[in-house]
């Protein structure tokens, strides 16, 4: 599957990407089965699917946490097999679900992450992303006692500090209040306009993946359902949200099961 005709190297791409785990009593449990998707630079792609889809197996085989059991997989033109060291550094990753260390500060933990990803001049690049994402007054302070609100926007932080051409997001304003989640997919947006980088998203928020979304991947048992523009999606299934047409996917039997 494609989700343009570019002739641009993509950010990702995928071709029979496949990943089995071992189940109970060693039998082969399949998490993703055979998927083929490109995603293309500077946009925004939507990885959508209920729980045990395999959408979180996906991205952690796009950020080489874990290798394919078969298939290719390429990120920023490398080998993500053989290669990922290379295209590593120009990624990065943000989930409010992995915490930092709860003793180190806010600032101690952007700087060992900093040196990780060999930023340049950290401890100005800390303070210019902290300032951006009004953190400067909670440098000093403890991460495990910032609020749900402020763990988020230092993980962004964190995946800000090496100016990722990808940036891989999961559930990124989950267990925020309204008015906090605004603010992220604000600047979430205003990142990308200002950068041309690259975001893929996995969310249960519909109505954030309509808002920052280009395309959407929708996935169901470990397989690409249907993909497509949010809008296009929609007109498709005659639905009024991509809530609705999430839901028909989710509701219609699995024919491979």
């Amino acid at each position: 599957m494609s989700l343009d005709t570019e002739e641009t190297v993509p950010a990702i791409e995928a071709d029979g990407l496949t990943k089995v785990f071992e189940g109970p009593n060693r039998q082969p449990v399949t998490a993703v089965d055979g998927i083929a998707f490109r995603v293309p630079g500077n946009r925004t792609i939507g990885l959508l699917g209920g729980n045990g889809a395999g959408k979180t197996t996906t991205i952690s085989m796009v950020v080489g946490l874990l290798l394919p059991t078969s298939g290719s997989l390429r990120v920023l033109g490398r080998d993500m097999v053989h290669d990922r060291h290379l295209a590593l550094a120009r990624m990065n990753f943000s989930s409010p679900y992995v915490d930092l260390p709860h003793r180190l500060t806010v600032r101690e933990n952007l700087n060992i992450y900093a040196h990780l990803y060999g930023v340049p001049s950290a401890r100005l690049r800390i303070e210019a992303v902290a300032e951006d994402l009004h953190l400067t007054d909670l440098l000093k302070r403890p991460a495990g006692k910032l609020s749900a609100g402020q763990k988020t926007r230092v993980s962004l932080a964190k995946a800000m500090l090496n100016d990722p051409v990808l940036l891989l997001l999961d559930e990124p304003t989950a267990s925020l209040d309204p008015d906090t989640g605004d603010w992220v997919r604000d600047y979430l947006i205003r990142w990308r306009a200002r950068t041309g980088a690259t975001m893929f998203l996995a969310s249960h928020n519909m109505a954030e993946v309509e808002r920052l979304c280009d395309e959407v991947l929708i996935m169901k048992a470990g397989r690409i359902q249907d993909q497509g523009a949010p809008g296009a999606l929609i007109g498709r299934y005659g639905r009024r949200t991509l809530e609705e047409v999430f839901l028909d996917i989710a509701r219609t039997p699995d024919p491979f099961a």
